[in-house]
Protein backbone atom coordinates (compact mmCIF):
# COMPACT_ATOMS: atom_id res chain seq x y z
CA UNK A 1 0.00 0.00 0.00
CA UNK A 2 0.77 3.83 -0.68
CA UNK A 3 0.41 5.57 2.58
CA UNK A 4 0.25 8.73 3.94
CA UNK A 5 1.04 9.60 7.59
CA UNK A 6 -0.10 13.70 8.66
CA UNK A 7 1.64 14.32 11.75
CA UNK A 8 2.31 17.14 13.44
CA UNK A 9 5.75 15.74 15.09
CA UNK A 10 8.49 13.15 13.42
CA UNK A 11 11.97 12.70 13.36
CA UNK A 12 14.39 14.10 15.03
CA UNK A 13 11.49 14.51 17.16
CA UNK A 14 11.00 11.65 19.15
CA UNK A 15 7.06 10.74 19.07
CA UNK A 16 5.52 7.40 19.03
CA UNK A 17 4.45 7.46 15.30
CA UNK A 18 8.37 7.27 14.48
CA UNK A 19 8.03 3.37 15.11
CA UNK A 20 4.91 3.15 13.30
CA UNK A 21 6.09 4.94 10.31
CA UNK A 22 9.08 1.89 9.95
CA UNK A 23 7.02 -0.25 10.99
CA UNK A 24 4.75 -0.45 8.30
CA UNK A 25 8.02 0.37 6.13
CA UNK A 26 9.37 -2.54 7.18
CA UNK A 27 6.18 -4.40 6.10
CA UNK A 28 6.40 -3.75 2.67
CA UNK A 29 4.72 -0.53 2.56
CA UNK A 30 5.35 2.76 0.81
CA UNK A 31 5.45 5.60 3.30
CA UNK A 32 5.24 9.48 3.17
CA UNK A 33 5.01 11.33 5.87
CA UNK A 34 3.63 15.17 5.91
CA UNK A 35 4.89 17.09 9.13
CA UNK A 36 5.87 20.57 10.65
CA UNK A 37 9.04 21.46 10.68
CA UNK A 38 10.65 19.92 14.18
CA UNK A 39 10.43 22.10 17.35
CA UNK A 40 9.71 19.76 20.72
CA UNK A 41 10.04 20.08 23.33
CA UNK A 42 12.56 23.13 22.97
CA UNK A 43 10.20 25.46 21.41
CA UNK A 44 12.94 26.09 18.38
CA UNK A 45 13.71 24.74 14.95
CA UNK A 46 16.37 21.95 15.28
CA UNK A 47 19.39 22.60 14.10
CA UNK A 48 19.64 21.89 10.07
CA UNK A 49 15.73 22.74 9.57
CA UNK A 50 14.31 26.05 8.14
CA UNK A 51 11.39 27.43 6.22
CA UNK A 52 13.61 26.82 2.77
CA UNK A 53 15.94 24.24 4.63
CA UNK A 54 15.76 19.94 4.68
CA UNK A 55 11.45 20.57 3.41
CA UNK A 56 11.47 17.19 1.56
CA UNK A 57 13.79 13.94 2.49
CA UNK A 58 14.38 10.47 2.35
CA UNK A 59 14.61 9.69 6.05
CA UNK A 60 15.46 5.52 6.49
CA UNK A 61 13.27 4.80 3.39
CA UNK A 62 10.72 7.13 4.70
CA UNK A 63 10.43 10.13 2.09
CA UNK A 64 9.37 13.23 4.52
CA UNK A 65 7.58 16.37 3.77
CA UNK A 66 7.83 19.21 6.47
CA UNK A 67 5.27 22.17 6.13
CA UNK A 68 6.70 25.27 7.79
CA UNK A 69 5.25 26.57 11.14
CA UNK A 70 5.84 29.29 13.46
CA UNK A 71 8.23 27.69 16.32
CA UNK A 72 6.46 27.14 19.98
CA UNK A 73 8.86 29.47 21.19
CA UNK A 74 8.43 29.30 25.61
CA UNK A 75 5.08 27.94 25.66
CA UNK A 76 2.92 30.84 26.33
CA UNK A 77 -0.66 30.72 25.44
CA UNK A 78 -0.06 33.50 22.51
CA UNK A 79 3.24 31.99 21.20
CA UNK A 80 1.21 28.58 21.43
CA UNK A 81 -2.07 29.65 19.62
CA UNK A 82 0.30 31.10 16.73
CA UNK A 83 2.60 27.60 16.57
CA UNK A 84 -1.06 26.26 15.73
CA UNK A 85 -2.62 28.80 13.26
CA UNK A 86 1.02 29.01 11.03
CA UNK A 87 0.72 24.93 11.03
CA UNK A 88 -2.72 24.79 10.06
CA UNK A 89 -2.30 27.39 7.48
CA UNK A 90 1.21 26.07 6.44
CA UNK A 91 0.10 22.46 6.06
CA UNK A 92 -2.95 23.17 4.37
CA UNK A 93 -0.46 24.93 1.41
CA UNK A 94 1.48 22.05 0.93
CA UNK A 95 -1.02 19.29 0.93
CA UNK A 96 -1.88 20.02 -2.20
CA UNK A 97 1.59 19.67 -3.91
CA UNK A 98 1.15 15.62 -2.44
CA UNK A 99 -2.07 15.46 -4.82
CA UNK A 100 0.05 14.38 -7.85
CA UNK A 101 0.94 11.36 -6.02
CA UNK A 102 -1.72 8.27 -5.62
CA UNK A 103 -2.07 6.95 -1.86
CA UNK A 104 -4.58 4.29 -0.90
CA UNK A 105 -4.99 5.46 3.25
CA UNK A 106 -4.24 8.41 5.24
CA UNK A 107 -3.20 7.81 8.51
CA UNK A 108 -3.47 11.27 10.69
CA UNK A 109 -1.62 11.04 14.26
CA UNK A 110 -3.22 13.64 16.17
CA UNK A 111 -1.61 15.29 19.01
CA UNK A 112 -2.40 18.87 19.82
CA UNK A 113 -3.21 20.77 17.69
CA UNK A 114 -6.17 18.55 15.80
CA UNK A 115 -6.22 21.10 12.85
CA UNK A 116 -3.70 18.59 12.04
CA UNK A 117 -6.52 16.86 9.97
CA UNK A 118 -7.42 19.38 7.72
CA UNK A 119 -4.27 19.05 5.21
CA UNK A 120 -5.70 15.43 5.48
CA UNK A 121 -9.23 15.95 4.25
CA UNK A 122 -8.01 18.35 1.82
CA UNK A 123 -5.99 15.37 -0.05
CA UNK A 124 -9.04 13.31 0.72
CA UNK A 125 -11.62 15.72 -1.08
CA UNK A 126 -8.78 16.26 -4.05
CA UNK A 127 -8.30 12.32 -4.51
CA UNK A 128 -10.65 10.67 -2.77
CA UNK A 129 -8.16 8.47 -0.10
CA UNK A 130 -9.99 7.58 2.99
CA UNK A 131 -8.68 9.22 6.28
CA UNK A 132 -8.05 6.85 9.30
CA UNK A 133 -8.07 9.82 12.58
CA UNK A 134 -5.90 8.25 15.93
CA UNK A 135 -7.80 10.21 17.95
CA UNK A 136 -4.74 11.00 20.96
CA UNK A 137 -5.76 14.27 22.60
CA UNK A 138 -9.02 15.65 22.87
CA UNK A 139 -10.08 19.06 21.95
CA UNK A 140 -11.17 21.28 23.03
CA UNK A 141 -10.75 19.69 26.62
CA UNK A 142 -6.80 19.61 26.84
CA UNK A 143 -6.89 23.51 25.43
CA UNK A 144 -8.86 24.17 28.69
CA UNK A 145 -7.13 22.12 30.88
CA UNK A 146 -4.00 22.66 30.32
CA UNK A 147 -4.40 26.51 30.28
CA UNK A 148 -2.91 27.20 26.77
CA UNK A 149 -6.47 29.08 25.90
CA UNK A 150 -9.15 30.28 28.40
CA UNK A 151 -11.30 32.43 25.68
CA UNK A 152 -14.61 30.91 25.69
CA UNK A 153 -14.63 32.33 22.18
CA UNK A 154 -11.82 30.54 21.00
CA UNK A 155 -12.50 27.15 22.81
CA UNK A 156 -16.22 27.26 21.10
CA UNK A 157 -13.99 27.99 17.48
CA UNK A 158 -11.73 24.94 18.46
CA UNK A 159 -14.75 22.43 19.08
CA UNK A 160 -16.57 23.71 15.53
CA UNK A 161 -13.07 22.52 14.42
CA UNK A 162 -13.11 19.09 15.96
CA UNK A 163 -16.99 18.81 14.06
CA UNK A 164 -15.96 19.59 11.35
CA UNK A 165 -12.78 17.20 11.11
CA UNK A 166 -13.97 13.87 12.79
CA UNK A 167 -17.47 14.07 10.64
CA UNK A 168 -15.46 13.95 7.08
CA UNK A 169 -13.13 10.88 8.79
CA UNK A 170 -13.90 7.75 7.47
CA UNK A 171 -12.32 6.07 11.00
CA UNK A 172 -11.73 7.13 14.51
CA UNK A 173 -9.31 5.55 16.79
CA UNK A 174 -8.83 6.22 20.12
CA UNK A 175 -5.71 5.39 22.18
CA UNK A 176 -7.96 5.23 25.73
CA UNK A 177 -11.46 4.23 25.85
CA UNK A 178 -12.38 6.74 27.60
CA UNK A 179 -12.40 9.10 24.63
CA UNK A 180 -15.24 7.76 22.88
CA UNK A 181 -18.37 9.56 24.71
CA UNK A 182 -16.32 13.02 24.11
CA UNK A 183 -15.87 12.38 20.53
CA UNK A 184 -19.80 11.20 20.15
CA UNK A 185 -20.76 14.30 22.09
CA UNK A 186 -18.95 16.95 21.66
CA UNK A 187 -17.41 15.99 18.27
CA UNK A 188 -20.67 14.92 16.74
CA UNK A 189 -19.11 11.83 15.15
CA UNK A 190 -21.24 8.84 14.50
CA UNK A 191 -19.19 7.07 12.61
CA UNK A 192 -16.89 3.65 13.52
CA UNK A 193 -14.47 4.05 16.36
CA UNK A 194 -11.88 1.28 17.43
CA UNK A 195 -9.78 1.44 20.63
CA UNK A 196 -6.02 1.02 19.29
CA UNK A 197 -3.95 1.65 22.40
CA UNK A 198 -0.86 2.83 22.76
CA UNK A 199 1.85 -0.21 22.19
CA UNK A 200 5.36 -0.98 23.61
CA UNK A 201 8.07 0.61 21.46
CA UNK A 202 11.10 -1.62 20.23
CA UNK A 203 13.73 0.30 22.39
CA UNK A 204 11.66 -0.65 25.76
CA UNK A 205 11.71 -4.19 25.55
CA UNK A 206 15.48 -4.64 24.27
CA UNK A 207 17.56 -5.85 27.13
CA UNK A 208 19.82 -3.12 29.25
CA UNK A 209 23.05 -1.99 27.37
CA UNK A 210 26.04 -2.43 29.16
CA UNK A 211 28.21 -0.26 27.20
CA UNK A 212 26.25 2.91 27.67
CA UNK A 213 27.46 5.48 29.99
CA UNK A 214 24.62 6.39 32.38
CA UNK A 215 25.53 9.09 35.42
CA UNK A 216 24.89 7.29 38.69
CA UNK A 217 21.83 7.35 40.30
CA UNK A 218 21.58 7.68 44.07
CA UNK A 219 21.21 5.08 46.38
CA UNK A 220 17.99 4.24 48.31
CA UNK A 221 14.47 3.22 46.96
CA UNK A 222 14.88 5.11 44.07
CA UNK A 223 11.78 6.14 42.21
CA UNK A 224 11.34 7.27 38.65
CA UNK A 225 9.72 9.33 36.40
CA UNK A 226 10.54 9.33 32.89
CA UNK A 227 8.53 11.95 30.60
CA UNK A 228 7.43 15.48 30.01
CA UNK A 229 7.51 17.96 32.84
CA UNK A 230 4.76 19.78 32.06
CA UNK A 231 1.52 21.81 33.51
CA UNK A 232 -0.61 18.22 32.95
CA UNK A 233 2.17 16.14 34.40
CA UNK A 234 1.24 18.00 37.92
CA UNK A 235 4.83 18.40 39.61
CA UNK A 236 2.84 20.49 42.47
CA UNK A 237 1.86 16.99 43.96
CA UNK A 238 4.85 15.25 43.40
CA UNK A 239 7.01 17.94 45.16
CA UNK A 240 4.54 17.99 48.29
CA UNK A 241 4.80 14.56 48.45
CA UNK A 242 8.59 14.69 48.24
CA UNK A 243 8.39 17.03 50.86
CA UNK A 244 6.07 14.96 52.90
CA UNK A 245 8.73 12.31 52.57
CA UNK A 246 12.18 14.56 52.59
CA UNK A 247 13.37 13.26 56.29
CA UNK A 248 12.70 9.44 55.43
CA UNK A 249 15.76 8.62 54.80
CA UNK A 250 16.62 6.14 51.34
CA UNK A 251 13.64 7.27 49.37
CA UNK A 252 15.02 8.64 45.86
CA UNK A 253 13.01 10.69 43.10
CA UNK A 254 14.70 10.52 39.67
CA UNK A 255 13.15 12.53 36.82
CA UNK A 256 14.07 11.73 33.48
CA UNK A 257 13.01 14.43 30.88
CA UNK A 258 12.48 17.99 30.36
CA UNK A 259 9.89 20.75 29.45
CA UNK A 260 8.34 23.88 30.07
CA UNK A 261 7.91 23.51 34.15
CA UNK A 262 11.72 22.27 34.38
CA UNK A 263 12.92 25.12 35.73
CA UNK A 264 10.33 25.89 37.80
CA UNK A 265 10.79 22.39 39.63
CA UNK A 266 14.13 23.07 40.33
CA UNK A 267 13.64 26.25 41.47
CA UNK A 268 11.07 24.33 43.89
CA UNK A 269 13.63 21.69 44.48
CA UNK A 270 15.89 24.15 46.35
CA UNK A 271 13.77 26.43 48.10
CA UNK A 272 11.92 23.07 49.49
CA UNK A 273 15.23 21.56 50.60
CA UNK A 274 14.38 18.51 48.70
CA UNK A 275 18.21 18.81 46.81
CA UNK A 276 19.08 15.64 49.12
CA UNK A 277 15.96 13.83 47.51
CA UNK A 278 14.96 15.33 44.40
CA UNK A 279 16.88 15.02 41.19
CA UNK A 280 16.67 15.66 37.55
CA UNK A 281 18.74 14.35 35.30
CA UNK A 282 17.70 15.98 32.10
CA UNK A 283 17.26 14.02 29.07
CA UNK A 284 18.30 11.31 27.41
CA UNK A 285 17.65 8.96 24.42
CA UNK A 286 14.97 6.45 24.44
CA UNK A 287 17.20 3.70 24.12
CA UNK A 288 18.70 4.24 27.28
CA UNK A 289 15.49 3.83 28.64
CA UNK A 290 15.82 0.36 29.80
CA UNK A 291 19.19 0.52 31.25
CA UNK A 292 17.02 3.54 33.75
CA UNK A 293 14.46 1.59 34.43
CA UNK A 294 16.38 -1.63 35.00
CA UNK A 295 17.63 0.34 37.82
CA UNK A 296 14.17 1.53 39.59
CA UNK A 297 12.31 0.22 42.44
CA UNK A 298 8.93 2.11 41.31
CA UNK A 299 8.07 3.96 37.93
CA UNK A 300 6.21 6.94 38.71
CA UNK A 301 3.15 9.07 37.25
CA UNK A 302 1.10 11.56 37.72
CA UNK A 303 -1.91 13.70 35.79
CA UNK A 304 -3.29 17.27 36.92
CA UNK A 305 -6.47 16.58 38.30
CA UNK A 306 -8.83 17.39 35.07
CA UNK A 307 -11.92 15.98 33.83
CA UNK A 308 -10.18 15.49 30.29
CA UNK A 309 -7.32 13.74 32.27
CA UNK A 310 -9.33 11.30 33.66
CA UNK A 311 -10.08 10.00 30.36
CA UNK A 312 -6.07 9.64 29.36
CA UNK A 313 -4.05 6.92 29.14
CA UNK A 314 -0.79 8.28 29.27
CA UNK A 315 1.67 7.17 26.51
CA UNK A 316 3.89 5.53 28.75
CA UNK A 317 2.01 3.95 31.12
CA UNK A 318 2.71 0.46 28.06
CA UNK A 319 6.77 1.63 28.56
CA UNK A 320 6.27 1.32 32.01
CA UNK A 321 4.52 -1.73 32.50
CA UNK A 322 6.91 -3.70 29.90
CA UNK A 323 9.51 -2.57 32.33
CA UNK A 324 8.35 -5.54 35.03
CA UNK A 325 8.72 -2.59 37.80
CA UNK A 326 5.43 -1.90 40.08
CA UNK A 327 3.63 1.53 39.03
CA UNK A 328 3.08 4.56 41.31
CA UNK A 329 0.69 6.67 39.85
CA UNK A 330 -0.82 9.71 40.92
CA UNK A 331 -4.29 10.24 38.51
CA UNK A 332 -8.09 9.47 37.82
CA UNK A 333 -9.69 7.46 35.62
CA UNK A 334 -8.90 5.10 32.54
CA UNK A 335 -5.49 5.46 33.42
CA UNK A 336 -5.80 4.37 37.17
CA UNK A 337 -7.99 2.00 36.07
CA UNK A 338 -5.53 -0.25 33.60
CA UNK A 339 -3.15 -0.22 37.02
CA UNK A 340 -5.62 -1.73 38.98
CA UNK A 341 -7.51 -3.83 36.25
CA UNK A 342 -3.33 -5.08 35.57
CA UNK A 343 -2.73 -5.27 39.34
CA UNK A 344 1.01 -3.88 38.64
CA UNK A 345 0.92 -0.93 41.15
CA UNK A 346 -0.47 1.59 43.61
CA UNK A 347 -2.72 4.47 42.57
CA UNK A 348 -3.96 7.19 44.25
CA UNK A 349 -6.51 10.16 43.03
CA UNK A 350 -4.80 13.16 40.85
CA UNK A 351 -3.78 16.05 43.49
CA UNK A 352 -3.56 13.93 46.67
CA UNK A 353 0.11 14.58 47.68
CA UNK A 354 -0.33 12.79 50.90
CA UNK A 355 -2.03 9.25 49.73
CA UNK A 356 0.63 9.63 46.93
CA UNK A 357 3.04 9.63 50.13
CA UNK A 358 1.21 6.32 52.10
CA UNK A 359 1.79 4.37 48.84
CA UNK A 360 5.81 5.29 48.19
CA UNK A 361 5.56 4.33 52.70
CA UNK A 362 3.66 0.95 51.34
CA UNK A 363 5.61 0.04 48.31
CA UNK A 364 8.69 0.58 49.72
CA UNK A 365 7.82 -1.83 53.13
CA UNK A 366 6.88 -4.58 50.86
CA UNK A 367 9.37 -7.73 50.31
CA UNK A 368 10.78 -7.34 47.61
CA UNK A 369 9.50 -10.54 46.21
CA UNK A 370 6.10 -8.73 46.37
CA UNK A 371 7.29 -5.68 44.49
CA UNK A 372 8.50 -8.47 41.53
CA UNK A 373 5.30 -9.96 41.68
CA UNK A 374 3.55 -6.93 40.67
CA UNK A 375 5.94 -5.78 38.04
CA UNK A 376 5.51 -9.17 36.51
CA UNK A 377 1.69 -8.89 36.52
CA UNK A 378 2.36 -5.53 34.69
CA UNK A 379 4.28 -7.24 32.03
CA UNK A 380 1.94 -9.99 31.70
CA UNK A 381 -1.00 -7.71 31.19
CA UNK A 382 1.36 -5.78 28.76
CA UNK A 383 2.14 -8.61 26.66
CA UNK A 384 -1.88 -9.75 25.93
CA UNK A 385 -3.23 -5.79 25.52
CA UNK A 386 -0.07 -3.66 24.09
CA UNK A 387 1.69 -6.14 22.17
CA UNK A 388 3.39 -4.00 18.81
CA UNK A 389 3.30 -6.79 16.67
CA UNK A 390 -0.87 -7.66 17.42
CA UNK A 391 -1.70 -4.29 17.28
CA UNK A 392 0.13 -3.01 13.88
CA UNK A 393 -1.50 -6.04 12.13
CA UNK A 394 -4.75 -4.67 13.37
CA UNK A 395 -4.10 -1.26 11.91
CA UNK A 396 -3.04 -2.63 8.63
CA UNK A 397 -6.21 -4.75 8.15
CA UNK A 398 -8.08 -1.64 8.78
CA UNK A 399 -5.70 0.36 6.23
CA UNK A 400 -5.62 -2.45 3.49
CA UNK A 401 -10.19 -2.80 4.09
CA UNK A 402 -10.55 0.92 3.36
CA UNK A 403 -8.18 1.45 1.27
CA UNK A 404 -9.99 -1.75 -0.93
CA UNK A 405 -13.29 0.41 -0.44
CA UNK A 406 -12.02 3.68 -1.94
Amino acid sequence: MRILIVTNHFLPESFRINDLAFGLRDRGHHITVLTGLPDYPGGKAFDGYGVLRRRDEVVEGVRVVRFPRVPRGDGRPWRQVTNYVSGALGSSLVAPLLAGQRFDVIFVFETSPVTIGLPALLLRRLRGVPVIFWVLDLWPESLSATGAVRSERLLRLARRAVRFIYRRCDHLLVSSRGFVQSIRQTGGYDGEITYFPNWVEPEYLDPPATDVALPDLPEGFRILFAGNIGAAQDFDTLLDAAELLKDEAGIQWVILGDGRRAAWVREQVQARGLSHCFHLLGRFPADTMTAFFSRADAMLMSLRREPIFALTAPGKLQSYMASARPILACLDGEGADLINEAGCGLACPAGRSDLLAANIRALRAMDRSDRDAMGARGKAYCDAHFDRDKLFDRLESLMLELGQRS
